[in-house]
Order: structure tokens, then C-alpha cells, then sequence
């Protein structure tokens, strides 16, 4: 079996060195074992997973959502309906973040509507509001 240094499978994945062994720490991929040279040789797999990974992060899922995908890949009992269950679950939380970020922003230019700029900072409409209890 092919095998490569963790420098070269960040170079192929593309990633830090660190973030390898950040997705070791998280179990997402395999910790090799130590060669008698001292260094880990990883599968060339291993490029493919984590490829996988920053994929999955881009639309994204979270380490723990990411780390439940993979393990469905190895579930012999898995079906395609359960991978699309966890993306239309992804989807509906990305709708939710959506319509947040619109009442943000919505909030947020009827702030800025109220501040004519020239006003001493003291008497800022924006921060005025920012300071009110409710």
C-alpha cells in the first residue's frame, strides 16, 4: 500500500499540517502509526477524506454533522435517504440563518435611516439604540 508523509498529504488536500492533525484530534481521520523512522505514513486515502471534508465544510456542515456523514459511508445499513435527510436538515438551517441576517440587515438600515451623520457621537441614533434595555 502506497503511504505518504502528512506535508505531503496537507499538500495534496491542499490544507495546513495542522489541520491534519486537528481532524486527527477530532477523529475524522485515522491517526497512523509511527514508522521505525518516527514518522506517520499515511493511506493515500487519506487526501480523498479530507478533500470530503473541506467539501462538506463549504456547504456547511459542522465538524460533528461532517463526522456523522462519514460514518454512514462505513454503516452497511446507511441508505442514501438517510445522507439526504442530514442536507435537507442543512438546508432548513441555512433558511433559518437567511431569514435572520435579513431581519439583521432590516433592523440595521432603519437604524442607519435615523442617523444623519453630523451629530455628535453622543447623540448617535445607532448607538443610542444599541444601549437601550429592554
Amino acid at each position: 500500500m502506497e503511504s505518504m508523509t502528512i506535508g505531503k498529504i496537507a499538500r495534496f488536500a491542499e490544507v495546513g499540517v495542522e489541520t491534519v492533525r486537528f481532524y486527527e484530534r477530532e477523529g475524522l481521520i485515522a491517526v497512523p502509526p509511527r514508522r521505525e523512522s518516527g514518522y506517520r505514513q499515511y493511506p493515500v486515502e487519506t487526501v480523498s477524506r479530507i478533500r470530503f471534508i473541506k467539501h462538506a465544510k463549504e456547504l456547511g456542515f459542522t465538524l460533528k454533522e461532517i463526522k456523522d456523514l462519514l460514518s454512514l459511508q462505513i454503516d452497511s445499513e446507511a441508505t442514501c435517504e438517510d445522507v439526504r435527510t442530514r442536507a435537507e436538515c442543512k438546508i432548513a438551517a441555512i433558511e433559518s440563518k437567511i431569514r435572520t441576517l435579513r431581519r439583521m440587515k432590516a433592523a440595521l438600515k432603519e437604524l442607519t435611516k435615523a442617523c444623519d451623520g453630523r451629530s455628535p457621537v453622543i447623540e448617535c441614533p445607532i448607538l443610542m439604540a444599541l444601549d437601550l434595555e429592554e
